[in-house]
């Protein structure tokens, strides 16, 4: 049950997740504050995120739900369960990806130098609602990030942090390309900060998502299952979203060395946790 953990531990997962959760509000602040985008930094820091996230669903995550699941079901099944589990999440990812209104793509790169573009300011109606639209978009791809982080944060603090470190990076580029569409359509700075901000809320909601979970139904098997449909949500965010905004924002090679970079930092990590 929920209390096989402590207080503090499940505190930590929930601070983690509204960290990068609210990780959305530094993109606005970006978009207002800077004159240029940094897209090479951009471009390797996004790449560092997919590589952290990669490395750490099939290295870690992964192997955590097999181990679990093969003392429950055995060797063969534990593995076909996990391997079920793993493309289940990716399909729930797709899924809302499908559901999620598509004249406006939530993941487009945007860059502060748009905030000068006077000609973006044409249409405010259409503006209005690409920002509401986006940022809703946003808010429902960011509720299984929440979950995501939330549930490993609980199975290993440490795997928590670099997690939640790889999602706020990612969420940055979101909150620049909701506050964009915002502004421009009601000409108020504070409107598309909020409406940023609020975005990234979904993310503890995911964590409530996790921790009503573990409340009602906790037993191994069926947590072995979540990290296992966890590790595949990440590695779909990551190719789906962070390679390809990668890719956009700078060079094709600088978004590898950001995600070699990333798996490097990771295997060190967990090399010295060992």
């Amino acid at each position: 049950m929920i209390s096989d953990y402590s207080v503090q531990t499940i505190l930590f997962a929930f601070g983690l997740t509204l960290f990068a959760g609210l990780a959305t509000g530094v993109g606005s602040c970006i978009a207002y504050f800077a004159k240029h985008t940094n897209v090479r930094f951009l471009s390797i820091a996004l790449g560092f995120s997919a590589g952290v996230m990669i490395y750490i669903s099939l290295v870690e995550i992964f192997h955590k739900a097999l181990d679990g699941l093969q003392r429950q079901l055995g060797a063969g099944w534990g593995y076909w369960a996990a391997s079920g589990a793993f493309f289940g999440g990716m399909a729930v990812i797709a899924l809302i990806d499908k559901l999620v209104p598509n004249f406006e793509n939530p993941h487009e790169v945007h860059i502060v130098e748009e905030m000068g573009d006077k000609a973006a300011a044409r249409n405010q109606r259409t503006l209005h609602r690409v920002g509401i639209m986006t940022a809703l978009a946003i808010a429902i791809h960011n509720f299984p990030e929440g979950l995501a982080t939330f549930m490993a944060a609980l199975a290993d603090p440490h795997l928590g942090v670099a997690i939640a470190i790889a999602i706020a990076i990612h969420n940055i580029p979101e909150g620049i390309a909701v506050s964009i569409p915002i502004y421009y359509a009601t000409g108020s700075r504070k409107k598309a900060f909020v409406y940023s901000f609020l975005s990234g809320l979904s993310e503890p909601l995911g964590a409530l998502a996790g921790f009503g979970l573990l409340f009602f139904f906790f037993n191994e098997m069926i947590l072995s299952l979540v990290f296992a449909s966890v590790a595949g949500i990440m590695v779909f965010i990551s190719l789906d979203e962070l390679l390809p905004a990668a890719r956009e924002y700078g060079e094709h090679h600088l978004s590898i060395y950001g995600v070699v970079a990333g798996m490097a930092v990771m295997a060190a990590s967990l090399a010295m946790l060992e």
